[in-house]
């Protein structure tokens, strides 16, 4: 992971553990609880690390990864559902990155209002 990068949430499947980064408790319990089954559901199905991060514009990456001596962990199966994971999220996503410019970069939200009309 790139150190530029702030990290949202992610599971873990070899430790079986689900993370949420406390400096987004902002975020609507009802988002928080679809990110966590989102991450926790990724990693049932393709295995290994999931995680949901901010580059530093605000745009929303979903990067996974796997132990070199997992055989289990399909790379072309992950990519193949990060790419269906953002097609059906696309808002999720949208409006993840619009709260993370707004209430961490400080951003002016009228932009983002003018953009909408």
């Amino acid at each position: 992971m790139d150190e530029k990068k702030t990290v949202l949430c992610g599971a873990n499947s070899y430790e079986m553990k689900y993370y949420f980064n406390e400096q987004f408790n902002g975020i609507p319990e009802s988002v928080k609880e679809e990110l966590h089954i989102l991450c926790v559901l990724f990693t049932e199905e393709v295995g290994g690390v999931f995680v949901i991060a901010f580059e530093e514009d605000g745009s929303v990456v979903l990067e996974t990864n796997a132990d070199d001596d997992d055989i289990y962990y399909d790379e072309i199966s992950s990519g193949l559902m990060i790419s269906e994971v953002r097609r059906k999220r696309q808002e999720l996503f949208e409006s993840l990155s619009l709260y993370y410019k707004v209430f961490v970069l400080k951003e002016d939200i009228s932009a983002y209002l003018k953009e909408e009309e």
